[in-house]
């Protein structure tokens, strides 16, 4: 069994990209690019990606990544979350390196771990792993399509798209037609890709290479949501110690004492349950139980965090200058992404032979 407690990197590491999100991820900054027609924020992937080479953490050395594991991508997913980080982190540099590294292709690995080509694959956010996906049709080699719900394809440089002949082809997002789609979260958009006749480079077999990165997809996406769920259960204990009502502060109250523990004691459960998820993936060990009960269980508590937050602030919480709706609708989206907990508990079920009532 490894040890699922943070090493002495990962907390220098945490420490800091905290640092970098503090000074180019501030709250109102985030809520700004929501409203304009260009949400993602390329000057933070850019210190993300040149100034912290964070993008090839889980590509090899030798081709011009970092070598790390997925516990250091989980640690940087986890202070993504919690600033609501408008960057393809999850959707380039761990689900497209993930399916590309399943394929062995290092060309397009090299330019995804520098941060300079963003990929995206074309896969629809709420599909878990295993499961059914739309497909481009190949005819005369050259593709056909719609793929809709694609998340951050507004910004991918290269589109991983995979076609009815079992292939998984390298797309030039410029040659396809990517129409934004409203999306709950404005902080990772989703769009539809429309191809036309569009050429594509065959990288390798599309069924094991989606399902190994739609896997490592939900098992690090656990860990978005723990820094997502731990900051709003911070900023919530934060404010309920300042405001105050009937001359005392609110948090004084036995009635919010009790809803701020059990929230605690559900955060502390969904670290566990991210940290294993990390460790399960970098050793290969009980790697797909080890994800669905991640996933299972992330999603409501995360859901959970940011109700509360929204309620026990109160009236600020209901307006748009305070970020919390930014987190409740990345909890919302987040549940339903790389298969709903529903889903992954019923995996969970067929993995462990427990036949459901």
């Amino acid at each position: 069994m490894s040890d699922l407690l943070y090493a002495e990197e990962e907390e220098a590491l945490r420490a800091a990209v905290r640092d970098l999100l503090t000074d180019h991820c501030d709250a109102p900054g985030v809520i700004a690019r929501t409203e304009s027609d260009t949400p993602h924020h390329r000057a933070l992937w850019k210190a993300l990606t040149d100034g912290m080479a964070l993008a090839g953490l889980l590509v090899p050395e030798e081709l011009d990544g970092q070598g790390a594991t997925h516990r250091e991508a989980a640690v940087v997913l986890e202070e993504l979350g919690r600033a609501i980080a408008p960057v393809p982190y999850l959707t380039s540099a761990v689900v497209a390196t993930e399916a590309l590294l399943a394929c062995g292709a290092d060309d397009l690995l090299r330019e995804l771990a520098t941060g300079t080509t963003i990929g995206a694959l074309a896969v629809a956010l709420n599909v878990a792993p295993g499961a059914a996906h739309r497909t481009a049709r190949l005819d005369n080699g050259l593709l056909h399509g719609e793929l809709t719900g694609i998340a951050d394809a507004a910004v991918a440089d290269v589109l991983l798209v995979p076609a009815d002949d079992g292939g998984l082809y390298a797309v030039d997002a410029a040659a396809a037609t990517v129409t934004p789609q409203t999306s709950l979260d404005l902080t990772r958009p989703l769009a539809t890709v429309t191809l036309d006749q569009v050429p594509g480079r065959l990288l390798g077999d599309a069924g094991p290479a989606v399902r190994r990165a739609l896997r490592a997809g939900a098992g690090l996406l656990a860990s978005e949501q723990l820094g997502l769920a731990d900051w709003t259960l911070t900023e919530t204990v934060r404010y309920l110690k300042e405001r105050k009502q009937f001359n005392r502060p609110v948090g004084g109250f036995q009635a919010l004492k009790h809803r701020l523990a059990q929230l605690w004691l559900e955060v502390v459960n969904l670290r566990a349950a991210a940290r294993n998820a990390a460790d399960a993936l970098t050793t290969g060990e009980d790697t797909d139980i080890a994800v669905t009960v991640a996933q299972a269980y992330a999603a409501p508590v995360a859901v959970h965090a940011a109700e509360e937050a929204l309620q026990l602030h109160g009236g600020l919480g209901m307006t748009w200058e305070h970020p919390v709706h930014l987190y409740l609708k990345r909890a919302k989206a987040d549940s339903i992404a790389y298969g709903t907990a529903g889903a992954h508990r019923e995996a969970l079920a067929h993995l462990v032979d427990l036949q459901a009532p």
